[in-house]
């Protein structure tokens, strides 16, 4: 396959369901709207997400669900892996799971089978380790190598799943290097997560190989593509993602957007009691200067400051460069009959983000929104930093 044969297409890997079509929870955090067939549909038409990866598609009903609608030809087989919805968006199945860190903590796993098949003997196997296997990213009765070795053997793609958040993060809560939960040999890629960014993970020497993605991590329709990636490939399918990660015969990530990480919601250690941000590189025993407290948060950036065997980040020539920007969401006066509007005109949020002009967004939103909005597209909206759970906001 030639590289002018290639084209590229927007995937966000990290989407959960939240209840069965019957109304069962899947991930219990989630908007009871966050169904199968509301993703898929939100995606393809609101959104312009070409690629999604639907996270809880391991849990037996879901996976039954999307079975159904393959009989019901709602989906279609692609050949190299991953189901068609309307030639418009391709789904791929996967599942979150949470192993115990070696010394204590725990973290999640994003593991993503090619076809059914694989995914149902993945769930199968699932099931025997888990209390209850229909709930999502349940705490797994094996090692982080166990799973990731399972996923070998299924021919699946396995990702560290947001590495470094202080809550089921590899590195923000387990461990302060990959290698001792994980064989780099056979690690697809790492997901950055919400709190931080390429400069950041590349503090780290370990990580100079592995490739970056940005997913939303959605627990809600409008979340779908708060973060993601731009993907070279021949095809939208399973295979072909997955040569992109590993970064085999010209294909490969060409770019991650995602939010700036002050946005994150544990970005900076956080005392909750006081509710003060706490720069932890002068509070050496974690408790808040401010009010004495003990109830803190270890922030992301800081985390990395601690593990980090860099003083600058140092990207590889492979690494994607990384794209600040905002969601319309997060910009002050957008709201639901806003986005409509521009919706109703531009198509999709893709085409808002990356296609429209700010004078054809003027003609739209006005002039103040539409400059907003390509502020946010670069990143240089005014923030209040995140911390502790709180996400940062925008300063309007």
């Amino acid at each position: 396959m030639s590289q002018a044969m290639l084209r590229d297409f927007y995937l966000d890997l990290h989407i959960h369901i939240g209840r069965t079509r019957d109304g069962r929870p899947v991930k219990i955090t989630a908007a009871k709207n966050l169904t199968f067939y509301e993703i898929i549909r939100e995606a393809a038409e609101r959104k312009g997400i070409e690629i999604i990866g639907i996270i809880d598609a391991v849990s037996p009903p879901v996976l039954a669900e999307i079975e159904e609608q393959v009989r019901l030809g709602v989906l279609t087989e692609l050949p190299g892996g991953g189901y068609d919805f309307q030639g418009k968006t391709t789904l791929l199945l996967g599942a979150e799971v949470e192993t115990a860190g070696p010394a204590g903590g725990a973290a999640h796993f994003g593991v993503w089978m090619p076809d059914l098949s694989a995914m149902r003997e993945f769930s199968n196997w699932l099931t025997q380790r888990v209390t209850n296997p229909v709930l999502s990213s349940q705490r797994a009765r094996c090692t982080s190598f166990e799973l990731q070795a399972k996923c070998v053997e299924l021919a699946g793609i396995f990702v560290i799943n947001h590495a470094f958040t202080p809550h089921k993060g590899v590195l923000g809560n387990c461990v302060p290097r990959v290698s001792e939960m994980v064989e780099l040999k056979d690690l697809t890629a790492l997901e950055l997560g919400l709190s931080a960014d390429a400069d950041m993970a590349d503090l780290l020497s370990e990580l100079q190989e592995v490739t970056f993605i940005s997913n939303s991590d959605a627990h809600s329709l409008p979340k779908i593509g708060r973060e993601y990636n731009r993907v070279r490939l021949a095809e939208p399918t399973f295979a072909e993602v997955k040569k992109a990660l590993l970064r085999q015969e010209g294909r490969c990530v060409v770019a991650n957007y995602g939010l700036q990480p002050s946005l994150g919601k544990y970005h900076r250690t956080f005392c909750l009691a006081c509710e003060q941000v706490i720069d932890t590189a002068t509070t050496h025993h974690l408790h808040c200067p401010a009010c004495g407290g003990n109830k803190i948060v270890r922030g992301v950036f800081d985390r990395i400051r601690s593990i980090a065997d860099r003083q600058e980040p140092v990207h590889p020539a492979h690494r994607a460069p990384y794209h600040y920007q905002i969601p319309l969401e997060f910009i002050p006066k957008v709201g639901k009959r806003t986005l409509d509007r521009l919706l109703d005109h531009f198509g999709t949020e893709m085409n808002v983000l990356h296609v429209a002009t700010e004078e054809q967004l003027r003609e739209v939103v006005g002039a103040k929104i539409a400059h907003d909005i390509a502020l946010a597209r670069i990143g240089q909206l005014p923030i209040e930093t995140g911390g502790g759970g709180i996400y940062g906001k925008i300063l309007s």
